[in-house]
């Protein structure tokens, strides 16, 4: 299984912060937004993935992440001309699939929760559609699935006017190999955009989308205005300062996966020595 992670866009909601650089290169406490999607694939397992990106903003990302090397992963990079929707971002990734299946996060989507990467990687049935729900207050302002009285998938449904239910499709996606042809399919809604419903919508159709209701112990956060920006912030902060372990640290999962050893690990140590970054990379050496 590969991974795609979606980094392109404007990120117009959060202007002006982001008139200048992209919103997965915000900070969101310690780490750049984009270690935590990042973090949520490779706890699942994924070390060959790309990162969608704009033209303009491309060079920035590798000049954080480089070729992933040094996390113990395979990075790769592509662009996003204009934000013409998610369902889009399985086309870009086309050639870079193949024919394999993929798992597929928004930048600005950030997960929590204990064994969460145990779950993702235990859960999918690896054919068809899967996805990641989480119950919400105010459902108009998601995707939302519905389910019969058997808990059996009836309808997927970008901000529904009224309340059907209150399962909030997150930006966490599994598909097999036959997502880029059905996203090939899709025509733009009246908003321009190649929406991801209709990829879920035809998976549903063929009694094949199935999904994970992600359990109170676990957290969703979507990152995309101000409020929530800061409020993914103070989350990070306080369970880092109250656990003294960070979450998203990009070095610790690779380490602890086995996918990189001492040697590497020592190198991320003093490159980030001067930081509290390096200095908790230290104590995981020496742990």
């Amino acid at each position: 299984m590969k991974g795609i992670v979606l980094a392109g866009g404007t990120g117009s909601r959060l202007w002006p912060i982001t008139k200048g650089v992209s919103k997965q290169l915000l900070p969101v406490y310690d780490k750049p937004m984009i270690y935590y999607p990042l973090s949520t694939l490779m706890l699942a397992g994924i070390r060959e993935i790309l990162i969608i990106t704009t033209k303009h903003d491309q060079e920035f990302f590798k000049e954080l992440l480089g070729d992933g090397n040094q996390f113990g992963i395979s990075i790769n990079y592509a662009i996003q001309e204009k934000p013409r929707g998610i369902a889009e971002a399985l086309l870009i990734a086309a050639d870079f699939l193949g024919q394999d299946d993929a798992m597929m996060i928004l930048g600005d989507n950030i997960f929590y929760g204990v064994g969460l990467g145990m779950d993702l990687a235990n859960t999918l049935n690896r054919s068809g559609a899967h996805i990641f729900t989480y119950e919400v207050s105010n459902p108009e302002d998601y995707g939302i699935l519905s389910l019969d009285t058997k808990g059996i998938p009836i309808s997927v449904e970008e901000k529904p006017t009224s309340r059907k239910s209150n399962l909030a499709i997150t930006g966490l996606y599994y598909f097999d190999n036959r997502a880029s042809s059905y996203a090939s399919k899709v025509e733009p809604s009246p908003r321009g955009e190649l929406e991801i419903i209709s990829v879920l919508l035809e998976y549903m159709m063929n009694s094949e989308l199935s999904y994970t209701k992600l359990s109170r112990g676990s957290m969703w956060l979507d990152t995309g205005n101000p409020n929530a920006l800061n409020d993914a912030s103070n989350f990070v902060r306080v369970i880092e300062d109250r656990t003294g372990l960070k979450i998203a640290c990009l070095e610790e999962i690779a380490y602890k996966n086995g996918w990189i050893g001492r040697a590497e690990l020592q190198m991320q140590c003093e490159y980030y020595s001067k930081s509290s970054y390096g200095r908790y990379l230290s104590k995981i050496l020496v742990g």
